[in-house]
């Protein structure tokens, strides 16, 4: 039997050179450990409709210019999520806790010490990969 996957949109913020990453607050899977903002993508939804709604409800900010970056399928035993990485190159608003959730700007060639959720290591790693080619 197959899964239907869940679709979900995360936002690489970027601003000075830095990327913002959200911890995941007390209550939810995998609390304490650091993820890019986003969420679920909502039925009939598109994904840039979902990216921005979601970082208007996690952060108070509205992206003005992002690009589709890259998709990544996860296998879990009861689901499968499929991500759908976005750069957000500028945005508008304050960055705000509005889920009272910690944030942090990260130097992509300093998180040794971060506790990333398991599945964005790889991702961290692409992103370090083509940074560190600019």
């Amino acid at each position: 039997m197959s899964k239907r996957p869940i679709e979900v949109v995360a936002g690489v913020i970027w601003k000075d050179g830095l990327f913002l990453s959200a911890e995941r607050p007390a209550g939810k899977d995998y609390a304490g450990w650091w993820e890019f903002p986003g969420g679920k993508v909502e039925f009939n939804e598109s994904l840039g409709d979902a990216l921005v709604r979601e970082l208007q409800e996690e952060l108070g900010i509205t992206p003005t210019n992002f690009d589709f970056w890259m998709e990544k399928t996860v296998e879990y035993p009861e689901y499968t999520v499929h991500l759908n990485f976005f750069d957000i190159w500028e945005f508008s608003g304050k960055v705000l806790s509005l889920e009272n959730q910690r944030f942090d700007w990260f130097d992509i060639t300093d998180i040794r010490d971060v506790k990333f959720l398991p599945v964005n290591y790889e991702i961290l790693k692409m992103l370090k990969e083509r940074e560190l080619k600019k």
